[in-house]
């Protein structure tokens, strides 16, 4: 069982707070100048606590699972066979995340957390199969508590790897026909949003077809009447896919060994609000990389107060906005650490007159 504080996430300290911004405010430039790279550079700053912030080996983790109610094709226009095609791009390093990750020098690995297929084991894939896809949502629970547990705890063991390599920056992506209906109801049931705020057209629906999808989503919530006050656990069993799951342990983990957790679009950010419903700790550590074009992402980032780096109309998943958002980190720490003060060279500072 999944207790708050089996992580032992720590608050994240602001007795460095002023130290920090006085290191950002003392640099050669009138404050404020250089706008969301010194609140990045600040974020980062605080989660290592450190006033010299470093990036050591990135990674980005994309977690992939199926999903039972995609065999029916109610909320999905593509087929749920796409999973595994596109996990297959992956692990031949053909797709977007591949490109956009490489020219950043970001290291990729690709987690088969309930892909409905067998992979040749000759691929350098995680194999964290926790079944073959979910069950159908619409007539019973998308998996057993027990199974929604274990993959919590495998998500972490990935993550706890991971930080063993000494990487301090961590990036979760996803691929699952079917899963941003998923996050839709997750996210609808935790923070008690009506479902129609919640839920987009995922990959490529239409006007007809989300309207169908979204009544679809309606009966699954009448089915099982669940509201905000019933524990998370419970949400993200009844709703949930694999990949969700193991993400929400492994985002608990890189939290619990300090990492700086960047998170990417929709389905990212369900389930780091699962995570934080577990330990509300774990938010500190995170960097939201952009606002997704999905249709509950704005009102999702603004129930958790997050401020994405960027909104570049991006919707496409796969830990792709975490790649994009990547260099602007690196720009953050580097005027942070290299940057003259005006402690250093003579320049005139602003009068206070």
């Amino acid at each position: 069982m999944v207790e708050k504080d089996i992580f032992s996430i720590f608050p994240v300290s602001k007795n460095l707070d002023g130290a920090i911004w006085d290191k950002i405010n003392r640099k050669i430039k009138p404050v404020g100048a250089l706008g969301k790279l010194e609140y990045l550079a600040y974020r980062m700053a605080s989660i290592q606590q450190s006033l010299e912030p470093v990036l050591a080996k990135p990674q980005i983790v994309l977690f992939a699972g199926d999903h039972g109610i995609a065999k029916s094709g109610l909320v999905n226009p593509y087929p749920k066979e796409v999973t595994y095609q596109m996990v297959l791009n992956f692990l031949n390093g053909r797709a977007a995340i591949n490109v956009l990750s490489e020219e950043q020098g970001i290291a990729v690995k690709i987690v088969d957390a309930g892909v409905d297929h067998i992979f040749n084991p000759g691929y350098c894939l995680i194999d964290a199969k926790m079944g073959f896809g979910t069950k159908d949502y619409r007539f019973q629970k998308a998996m057993t508590k027990e199974a929604c547990n274990q993959a919590i705890s495998k998500g972490a063991e990935i993550a706890a790897k991971i930080a063993d390599e000494k990487t301090n920056i961590i990036g979760f992506g996803e691929m699952g026909i079917g899963n941003s209906s998923s996050a839709a109801l997750i996210m609808s049931a935790l923070c008690d949003f009506p479902i129609q705020e919640c839920v987009g057209r995922g990959a490529g629906a239409d006007d007809a077809f989300l309207l169908q999808k979204t009544e679809t989503l309606k009966k699954v919530i009448s089915y099982h009447g669940l509201t905000k006050d019933n524990p998370p656990i419970e949400t993200l069993t009844t709703y949930g896919g694999f990949e969700i799951a193991q993400m929400v342990g492994g985002i608990l983990c890189a939290a619990s060994k300090g990492m700086i957790i960047l998170i990417d679009g929709f389905i990212s950010t369900v389930a780091i609000l699962v995570a934080s419903r577990i330990n509300p700790l774990v938010v500190d550590h995170a960097i939201f990389t952009h606002r997704s074009e999905e249709l509950g992402h704005a009102k999702l980032l603004g129930f958790l107060e997050a401020k994405p780096i960027l909104d570049l109309g991006m919707r496409l998943g796969e830990g792709t906005g975490c790649a994009v958002a990547y260099p602007l980190l690196r720009m953050a720490t580097a005027f942070l650490n290299k940057m003259a003060s005006f402690d250093d060279v003579e320049v005139s500072e602003k009068s206070d007159k």
